[in-house]
């Protein structure tokens, strides 16, 4: 099993060059999305084999609708598994969203109803996707841009619940919070430190469209805003050592402005976990 701390970055086809090239000393590990390797092969499986000679990885999904209605889709988590396996992950992340309906495909991570009964039936599904998996399963919070109705808990109640409920890890996206937090009002401080924070294995930090400062739209297309890397940093003061990726996936500057972004998050995770 490899092991994953510091600083990681998304391993993306437009990046791969750059990052088993120039990576920089705190570039630690990467992290990729297993639905663009399975079942490719050419440039994809080269990129595969190459990042994992170079650094750790671990693996991050955006499709599994783990809190949809739909039934669990089993041949993809067979070939999900296999994956698992030969790369040694120590665990696998999804979204505590849905993002199928009557076998569709959205692309997009859906939020749930912040309710009791929803939060029962996710954590009764992602329990059941751990087991067949067969690795630790960790669940990310996501952006919502509305509110369903009837809501009984607030974010923080309703993961800390889904964690307890399911004996899953979270991943905790700081971005995630900070957006949610400026939309729909909210200290995020405040919503972190209710959190199950000894059950935080990774973290993600990435950049937002602030074009409308009405609504803040998650993209991973810009840079970390400054208030982002203060979060980050009061975050791992009070969850320890953790590792930290830069989700950046559009929008792709100079290299070396995305070296001075890992290097910052380095110098953020050093300074507030006593790493030097």
């Amino acid at each position: 099993m490899v092991r994953v701390e510091g600083v990681g970055l998304g391993l993306r086809a437009p990046l791969g060059d750059a990052i088993l090239e120039e990576a920089p000393a705190c570039l630690r590990w990467l992290e990729l999305a297993p639905e663009n390797f399975l079942r490719r092969g050419g440039r994809y499986r080269e990129l595969l084999t190459r990042a994992r000679e170079r650094l750790p990885v671990v693996t991050h999904g955006v499709s599994l609708s783990l809190g949809g209605t739909d039934e669990l889709p089993r041949a993809e988590l067979r070939e999900l598994r296999a994956l698992l396996r030969d790369l040694g992950v120590p665990w696998h992340s999804d979204h505590a969203c849905f993002g199928r309906v009557g076998g569709a495909a959205l692309h997009e991570l859906l939020p749930l109803p912040l309710t009791r009964a929803a939060a029962r039936h996710l954590a009764a599904r992602a329990a059941r996707v751990q087991d067949l998996l067969g690795v630790p399963l960790a669940l990310e919070n996501v952006t919502a841009y509305a509110r369903p109705d009837g809501a009984e808990l607030d974010e923080a109640d309703f993961l800390a619940e889904v964690v307890r409920e399911a004996g899953v890890r979270l991943l905790l996206d700081v971005n995630n919070v900070y957006v949610n937090c400026r939309n729909h009002g909210g200290d995020p401080r405040e919503l972190i430190g209710r959190l199950p924070l000894e059950a935080v294995v990774q973290l993600h930090v990435a950049g937002h469209d602030a074009s409308d400062p009405t609504l803040l739209i998650d993209t991973h297309a810009e840079a970390v805003v400054d208030p982002v890397f203060e979060l980050l940093e009061w975050t791992l003061e009070r969850t320890g050592p953790r590792p930290v990726l830069l989700e950046r996936d559009d929008g792709f500057p100079e290299w070396s402005e995305l070296v001075a972004e890992l290097e910052r998050i380095d110098a953020i995770h050093r300074r507030a976990t006593g790493g030097g």
